[in-house]
């Protein structure tokens, strides 16, 4: 499997343009340790009428750090294509943690799914974004194509799971503060 992995990777070498590097750099640091998305998430907390939105992406990137980054890829502790390859000239610094699974990709969807859950518009816009910071990781040699996809089916999971939860809690108010009255 990994020398499949490894053949998607040098493909998407094979394909570099001095314009799409600068995009792709620009583009995988938004998702630098999830500050775009902790943002965000902080913008729509403060307005009350995307409170809910902004507390979910927040706890499901609280949720990811937790998962992911400080469990998963501790446990697995995969080495980063870059680290097996140092032949393969990196455009952005060489990430010092493990691969699996890619936290950009898993906060990057972890955000988006929140964002689309409670408006379409906004998260369809989320989601155009996540999906290029995932590609871009692939892009820029410093994961496998299977970090980055369980990295988002771990963010769409996650979101999925805060969503149904909140959702759970409030209703959960309703209903008591309806039988209060």
């Amino acid at each position: 499997m990994i020398e499949a992995e490894f053949g998607i990777l040098y493909f998407l070498q094979s394909i570099h343009t001095p314009w799409l590097d600068v995009v792709m750099k620009n583009i995988t640091h938004l998702g630098d340790s999830g500050i775009f998305w902790i943002l965000t998430g902080l913008v729509l907390f403060c307005f009350k009428k995307t409170r809910k939105m902004g507390f979910c992406v927040l706890l499901s990137l609280a949720g990811g750090l937790l998962i992911g980054n400080i469990l998963l890829k501790n446990l697995v502790a995969r080495d980063r294509p870059c680290w097996i390859d140092p032949a393969v000239q990196l455009l952005i610094e060489n990430p010092g943690d493990f691969s699996f699974p890619s936290g950009h990709t898993m906060a990057s969807f972890e955000a988006a799914v929140s964002i689309f859950l409670y408006n379409r518009r906004w998260g369809v816009a989320a989601l155009v974004l996540a999906a290029l910071i995932a590609f871009s990781r692939l892009y820029l040699f410093v994961h496998f194509p299977s970090d980055v996809l369980t990295g988002l089916v771990l963010g769409v999971v996650i979101a999925l799971a805060v969503h149904k939860g909140v959702e759970w809690l409030v209703r959960q108010k309703k209903e008591k503060n309806g039988d209060a009255e």
